[in-house]
């Protein structure tokens, strides 16, 4: 069974909270999130494709895909600020669909008795560019993408 995937969203502040806990160790859990192979694999709903194009994991390295199910397409790149391996990850973010709308994410990730959880904090620049994010079904997306992240560690 699935972990439950915990995302909050405050009012009048403009970040995304996200906590979610994987029956693996650290270092898969890490590796699913650098390696852009794996990553095109669990990132987004089942209903998408995923194609990465640039995925460099290190500091000052860059990233950018495109995903979509053919009547939804979203692409995206940005830049990764702080990579530690099997701890964090800082980058920032920004959609192709909201251009000049850089958001930035860090991402820690601590072994739990041997389990792997995971804490995304998101800022956008306004409450009005992470409310657009979310009308687009990000935590839906999410939610999903995690349990095919767990499909792929149990596999």
């Amino acid at each position: 069974m699935s972990n439950p995937t915990t995302i909050t969203v405050d009012d009048g502040v403009p970040f995304v909270d996200t906590v979610r806990e994987f029956d693996a160790p650290v270092s898969a859990v890490f590796k699913a999130h650098v390696d852009p192979d794996l990553l095109a694999k669990w990132l987004g709903p089942r209903s998408t494709t995923m194609n990465v194009t640039e995925y460099n994991t290190v500091t000052g390295g860059s990233w950018r895909y495109e995903s979509g199910d053919g009547n939804n397409p979203c692409s995206g790149r940005g830049v990764f600020h702080k990579v530690d391996p099997d701890a964090l990850i800082i980058m920032t973010f920004e959609f192709d669909g909201a251009p000049d709308q850089v958001g930035i994410s860090t991402t820690t990730f601590e072994e739990v008795d041997g389990r792997t959880r995971i804490v995304a904090h998101e800022v956008y620049p306004s409450v009005e560019a992470r409310d657009m994010a979310l009308a687009t079904g990000m935590n839906y997306g999410v939610i999903e993408g995690y349990e095919r992240l767990d499909e792929l560690l149990s596999a």
